[in-house]
């Protein structure tokens, strides 16, 4: 059993969850996620059985999109709703459409952030987690994100008895990126405390939510048999530009991880999906040091 699983994980389940029930469900030890997505987060997770466990790291590479829920007053120690209460600070009244807005637009782009106490990010071999629940902080590596789209969705909601603002919205990121942190950021920017009231991941490595399965359909799938939940490596790599293999190419050079020419497909600028008969055999990517397409992922036994 080869292929990608489009999970629809549910709230309160961990991403690691998930791998030890379908390694019992599907009888395998080959699987692997496509990026943690925290317990307080449903939504797309990618799931890579038998050959296609050679795609986990490619697929959480790529850029995720989120909807979610921010809301303005209060800030918590986890960044999300789950958290105890750090500040607040009470709107007068509601934040006007266009100043949210410049926020979203302004936080869009390359940008720079540190990662929350509580995430499983590593610092001297011990999760920061660990760090925080023993009430020590340490100081925190920063990373660069790039955050392609970020906008509100809907009207926000303005509570005058809690003195809380809620919105919607929707962002589209890179990898690493902690969302959590970003409900947080924009708060700062406006003055105000802030946490993430609520999180779904809406699409994953050109998966998207209505293309999901839960854990429950697949169980009874697989009692009729049908493992149609299962996505082809082929499926998968739809996107990547693709290269039909001659004979000498794939007999003399791809099937011994040897180099191609850089006359192939000379369009196309860093990636590229080679085949055999219809069948992704091998992800090349274009060095232009050697002016060569060079292996970086090897899929021979894909059938």
């Amino acid at each position: 059993m080869d292929g990608v699983i489009p999970l629809n994980k549910e709230i309160g389940q961990t991403s690691s969850d998930y791998v030890y029930k379908l390694r019992k469900i599907l009888h395998t030890r080959k699987i692997g996620h496509t990026g943690t997505l925290d317990p307080l987060v449903d939504g797309v997770l990618p799931i890579c059985v038998g050959q296609a466990t050679k795609l986990v790291n490619t697929l959480t590479g790529s850029p995720k999109e989120y909807e979610g829920e921010i809301t303005l007053g209060k800030s918590t120690t986890t960044e999300d709703r789950e958290g105890e209460t750090v500040e607040e600070k009470k709107l007068v009244g509601p934040i006007a459409n266009e100043n949210l807005q410049q926020v979203f637009q302004q936080m869009t782009g390359d940008l720079t952030q540190i990662p929350p106490m509580f995430s499983a990010v590593k610092v001297n071999g011990k999760k920061l987690y660990e760090y925080a629940r023993a009430g020590l902080e340490v100081e925190r590596p920063k990373r660069q994100i790039h955050i392609y789209d970020f906008y509100i969705m809907g009207d926000p909601i303005f509570d005058e008895t809690t003195g809380y603002q809620t919105l919607k919205f929707h962002v589209k990121c890179s990898k690493g990126t902690y969302v959590r942190t970003l409900a947080v950021e924009f708060g700062r920017i406006l003055g105000y405390p802030a946490f993430m009231s609520q999180l779904t991941r809406v699409k994953s490595a050109a998966f998207s939510i209505d293309e999901t399965f839960t854990l429950g359909q697949i169980e009874k799938m697989l009692e009729k048999n049908d493992t149609s939940f299962l996505k082809s490596i082929d499926e998968v790599l739809s996107d990547v530009p693709k290269h039909e293999l001659t004979d000498e190419e794939w007999e003399v050079r791809v099937s011994h991880g040897g180099f191609l020419e850089p006359e192939i497909d000379s369009d196309i600028e860093d990636r590229l999906r080679v085949q055999r008969a219809g069948v992704t055999k091998a992800l090349y990517k274009y060095d232009k040091v050697r002016n060569m397409w060079i292996p970086d992922l090897m899929l021979l036994n894909n059938k």
